[in-house]
């Protein structure tokens, strides 16, 4: 990927990555950041110089296999094939190539992570995604997504009693207000113009319902690109931030008595070579087609386990709870905020462009690359065995005789079992990328459990 050599032994470049070296050479670019996503969620890199630019898009940089065993407290954890001994390479995507408008003079590109020979590893999760838009593309479909995030803007302060640090907002305004508009603006204007420089389309942009807390979201695009689009606007939302003296957090609950921050997933399934939306049906229920009804049946009978890779921190448990519009059952229903799978009304005169369902129980803890590929194989699971979702339930499921509806799981722990009892995602994930994420996440869990809140929501707003 990226370079060859001729049997003179010159080092070329495919037209791809010889525009990257181009436009950092004319653009002024010192150091490109070689980015990932890990296991815990965390986004991390290298960086190379233009110097050697040419060289690392076709080598990549290496990098230890242990890293994919690291949590997000940088907690090292024992798993076969991810000790010491080992190298990988942080092989960059030459197409994801971005300046970085937050940090002059540095671009970005995201990477997968390769074995030395160049071959796919089995713990990239950039590869697990393009694995399953692959299968998904087997059944004659593509995936379009779009992540609707939301995140806390305020300042990292000192607790006067001596504990972790706080994240203060930097309003009190209520939710949609002109006030909360007008005290954020100049942030705003500068994240907007930000994502805009990088290819990123924003799409509605207001200020939500916690103190300090927005939500800008993004437009939609092919899964891989939504995937790499989240990474994008997740250092973006921080790395503005930080230049303005400010800090940015896109943690599930950064502050507990504040209202938390998702990251809902929006998909709909299309047949690539017509174009046309095969979630589409205007005669079908609610406007759906019976693929439709198979994908939301996937959905239902995996989100148990799903919650642990689309909800993948500790903290993501205290936003996912009934009554907070955060969806706590495993249900569907039509533009039901409460229920997990939420059919959304189509906007437009396209109905049938339009036509999407919203995937509530997800946050950006978690990886993107691995939970969007997890939504694509639960999803493509209900195709291939024509699963039933059941009755859409159209009122608050909190409202009806508890037992109803299921509720998703309440704890990080419990996700995570059903995730280790769920045989299509653990055979979809494998051997080592499975008993990696396990790992890792199962020492969080019990890291965050011996110690307070404080220091729970300090490394969650910290991390994300």
């Amino acid at each position: 990927m990226g370079d060859r050599y001729d049997i003179t032994g010159v080092h070329t470049l495919d037209p791809a990555a010889g525009r990257v070296v181009e436009r950092a050479d004319t653009e002024g670019v010192e150091l490109i950041r070689f980015l990932y996503a890990d296991h815990g969620g965390v986004i991390r890199g290298k960086a190379t110089s233009r110097s050697l630019l040419a060289e690392r898009l076709g080598t990549g940089i290496g990098h230890t296999v242990a890293m994919m065993a690291m949590n997000m407290l940088d907690g090292l954890q024992s798993v076969e094939h991810l000790g010491p001994v080992g190298e990988v390479r942080i092989v960059p995507d030459p197409a994801t190539f971005v300046r970085l408008p937050y940090a002059p003079g540095a671009a970005a590109m995201l990477s997968d992570l390769r074995l030395p020979d160049g071959s796919p590893w089995a713990a990239c999760p950039r590869t697990f995604l393009r694995e399953a838009v692959a299968a998904l593309a087997d059944e004659g479909h593509a995936l379009v997504a779009a992540y609707e995030p939301e995140f806390t803007l305020g300042h990292r302060v000192p607790d006067p009693a001596g504990g972790p640090d706080r994240l203060v907002p930097v309003d009190d305004s209520l939710c949609y207000s002109t006030t909360g508009f007008n005290q954020t603006h100049d942030y705003t204007m500068a994240l907007v113009h930000a994502l805009e420089s990088q290819g990123l389309r924003p799409e509605h942009c207001h200020p939500e319902l916690g103190h300090g807390q927005q939500e800008l979201s993004i437009r939609h695009a092919p899964a891989m690109r939504a995937a790499d689009n989240q990474v994008i606007y997740r250092e973006t939302v921080r790395g503005v931030a930080t230049r303005m003296s400010m800090w940015a957090s896109l943690a599930p609950k950064p502050i507990a008595d504040q209202a938390g921050n998702g990251a809902h997933i929006h998909v709909s399934l299309w047949d690539p070579e017509l174009s046309v939306n095969v979630f589409s049906d205007p005669s079908g229920r609610y406007g759906l087609s019976a693929t439709a009804y198979h994908f939301i049946g996937g959905l239902i009978a995996h989100l148990p386990a799903l919650t642990a890779l689309t909800c993948g921190s500790v903290n993501s448990f205290r936003r996912l709870a009934p009554q907070m519009w955060s969806s706590a059952y495993s249900c569907y229903g039509m533009d039901n905020r409460e229920a997990a799978v939420r059919i959304c009304s189509p906007t437009g005169k396209d109905v049938a462009a339009s036509t999407n369902l919203e995937i509530k129980p997800s946050d950006s803890s978690a990886n993107p690359y691995l939970s969007l590929g997890a939504v694509i194989h639960a999803g493509l699971d209900g195709i291939r065995r024509e699963l039933d979702p059941g009755e859409a339930v159209n009122v608050d499921p909190a409202t009806l005789p508890e037992g109803s509806v299921p509720r998703l799981p309440s704890s990080l722990d419990e996700a995570l079992d059903a995730l280790e009892a769920d045989d299509v995602l653990m055979n979809a994930l494998g051997p080592l990328r499975s008993s990696a994420y396990l790992a890792v996440k199962r020492s969080e869990v019990k890291s965050f459990a011996a110690q307070d809140v404080a220091y729970e929501l300090f490394h969650h707003f910290k991390a994300f």
